[in-house]
């Protein structure tokens, strides 16, 4: 079984660890550098980036967080997305390991929140997807592989190898396909290991 951590230093990372229990993986809540150490992936859940990389700066977690996604299949979803970015538009990175431009907050405030059907690479039907208080990822690298766009050409997932980048929140629907497909990823990763 597939150990998965769970980033929850705040953010709806319960919600991602009820959809990993639901698909079979064993997921862990990940406050502490040392809990890091026997994961085969790990999920940096929404909520606010700025506030993510400050308590994971003052817990400690920081340095072995990053260190831990610099080689770990890792998705980073909405804020996660944020955290993983080499840039971000107008401000400095946090874990800068992920060669996508992000902004913050692209579609404006949490009223402004929608949700809508995307087209998955790979996946043979829609995607329901989520945005609340969203980023939009600006521009990829040459190695990033552009996974969904909205209908206007906006890219709002991404990866990046072993690094998985999402503007939208999977975990609040009942499609656990993008899930399962973090988990594949993994699997992949621990046949290779």
């Amino acid at each position: 079984m597939l150990k998965i951590g769970v980033l929850a230093l705040q953010g709806d990372f319960a919600e991602h660890a009820a959809v990993l229990r639901e698909i079979g993986a064993q997921p862990l809540e990940v406050r502490k550098a040392e809990q890091l150490a026997d994961l085969h992936g790990l999920i940096i859940p929404g909520g606010e980036s700025t506030t993510i990389s400050r308590v994971a700066r003052a817990s400690g977690l920081f340095e072995p967080l990053r260190q831990f996604v610099a080689h770990k299949p890792t998705w980073g979803t909405c804020a996660g997305a944020i955290l993983l970015a080499k840039r971000i538009t107008g401000e400095a990175a946090h874990l800068a390991v992920m060669d996508i431009t992000v902004t913050r907050n692209a579609f404006g405030r949490q009223i402004d929140s929608f949700s809508t059907d995307l087209t998955v690479e790979g996946f043979e039907t829609p995607l329901r997807a989520v945005f609340i208080r969203a980023p939009i990822i600006e521009s990829v690298g040459a190695d990033v592989r552009v996974l969904a766009r909205l209908p206007d050409g906006q890219i709002v997932a991404a990866q990046q190898g072993h690094l998985l980048a999402t503007a939208f929140h999977p975990e609040l629907t009942s499609d656990r396909r993008l899930h399962t497909y973090f988990l594949d990823m993994c699997h992949q990763q621990r046949v290779i290991a």
